[in-house]
């Protein structure tokens, strides 16, 4: 399994604020939150980008989904909402090569994004 970031802060490597995690993903906050409620929700399973998901690994981005309900119930904004965004390459500015869902909540979001 290819090394990055995240893989190392789920085994403790590197510090985070991790504030759920199961066996088969982890969310984290944000290091530059945009939101008072600013988490990345990341599958175990390495998938670079969004561009490699495959038949044989969508379950783990299924697995990103089934979470996220837990997560924003637990940090009290699952009934005012959230925002929930995936980047997938260069021009949508993903930087780590481990596909990630941003969670943002706890304020009022404007449109369009950006």
């Amino acid at each position: 399994m290819a090394e990055t970031i995240f893989t190392k802060i789920m085994a403790g490597e590197i510090p985070a604020e991790i504030v759920y995690q199961d066996e088969h993903v982890a969310a984290f906050r944000d290091i530059n939150p945009k939101a008072p409620h600013h988490l990345l929700v990341v599958p175990r399973k390495v998938i670079p980008t969004l561009n490699d998901v495959t038949a044989e690994n969508s379950g783990s981005v299924a697995k990103i989904f089934e979470a996220l309900p837990k997560i924003a119930e637990q940090l009290g904004f699952k009934e005012s909402g959230y925002r929930a965004v995936f980047n997938c390459g260069p021009d949508a500015h993903q930087e780590v090569m481990h596909i990630h869902l941003h969670v943002l909540g706890g304020r009022d979001m404007t449109w369009p994004p950006g």
